[in-house]
């Protein structure tokens, strides 16, 4: 079992869990060191007091808050320890709600919480059926590292993790960002959904990082003397190109289709011209206009390139 990140106990009504809290995921990304590109010597972060120049190590060095300019409250590990708060050691459960009620952008890191000695199983045990029946989820409220969070528990298997969440007020709100209203055409949406429905899987557990399969290429390749990996075929997109929305989402169908072994093509929805700056309300007649194959019919502008736009007129100061 990986190393223990925080012991304390959940806090379950009057039932008391003792547990330990340990990393639910694992980084594998790889992390470069910063060298001396004159001599490769490494270079490295010192902590020094800006009084005497000094180099500290760890055990010299303590926490405080700067309550003034120049003036500093230094606050011990044990003080910190002696706050009266109910979750200083105890994951508190205050509420259970449905799953779907919790906005998964507040989601954070994740824990698996275990058991710590036997005289915990039946009450951890006890904890997880009930979550399961319920089909709730557990907010809970725990102190660590230096402040009071809230949490999520749910269960996965056969052990409780621990989601740390964001409070209500940390999450900035969408609404600035958010696109203004735009007209959507019907055949738009629909493509876009049948897009949807082509792209749809089963699950993501077959998802691989690729960008650090290539780099862990790359550093081998170097570490041996060898010629660097060429790229790989079919992963360079053309970049700046505007194209057609409909085209776009017409030829994605295709290529999900084709990508799942199915027949590609089938009936396509309209493709009209994109002109930025004007709606596009020639598409409802454009869409009308279609061969008994479902193709779209040839017009006599097939193939014709738009007229240019006039230069704007420069004005002259008054």
């Amino acid at each position: 079992m990986p190393r223990p990140l925080w012991t304390g106990a959940i806090s379950f009504g009057l039932v008391t869990i003792p547990i330990k809290v340990v990393s639910a995921t694992e980084n594998h990304s790889i992390s470069f060191h910063q060298y001396h590109l004159e001599d490769m010597g490494r270079i490295r972060t010192r902590k020094v007091c800006e009084l005497d120049g000094e180099v500290l190590s760890q055990d010299e060095i303590g926490r405080g808050y700067e309550v003034a300019k120049g003036r500093t409250v230094p606050v011990t590990d044990e003080e910190l320890d002696r706050m009266p708060l109910p979750t200083a050691k105890a994951i508190e459960i205050v509420a259970f709600v449905d799953a779907d009620s919790v906005d998964p952008v507040r989601i954070g890191d994740s824990y698996y919480l275990a058991v710590d000695g036997q005289v915990a199983a039946k009450p951890y045990a006890l904890l997880r059926k009930a979550l399961e029946r319920s089909e709730k989820v557990a907010v809970a409220k725990f102190a660590w590292h230096n402040r009071e969070r809230l949490g999520l528990l749910r269960v996965r298997d056969d052990a409780i993790v621990l989601h740390s969440m964001r409070w209500p007020d940390e999450i900035r709100s969408p609404e600035s960002l958010a696109p203004r209203d735009v007209e959507l055409e019907e055949d738009e949406i629909d493509r876009a959904v049948q897009l949807t429905d082509s792209m749809a899987l089963d699950g993501i557990s077959g998802f691989k990082d690729r960008y650090r399969e290539a780099l862990e290429d790359l550093i081998a390749a170097k570490s041996e003397g060898k010629e660097l990996p060429e790229p790989r075929e079919g992963e360079e997109e053309e970049s700046g190109k505007v194209m057609d929305l409909m085209a776009a989402l017409n030829a994605s169908v295709d290529a999900a289709r084709e990508s799942r072994g199915e027949e590609a093509g089938g009936e396509d929805a309209t493709v009209h011209e994109m002109k930025p700056g004007t709606r596009k309300r020639a598409a409802k007649k454009t869409a009308k206009k279609t061969t008994k194959a479902g193709r779209p019919a040839k017009t006599a502008d097939s193939g014709k390139k738009p007229a240019k736009k006039a230069a704007p007129r420069k004005r002259t100061a008054s």
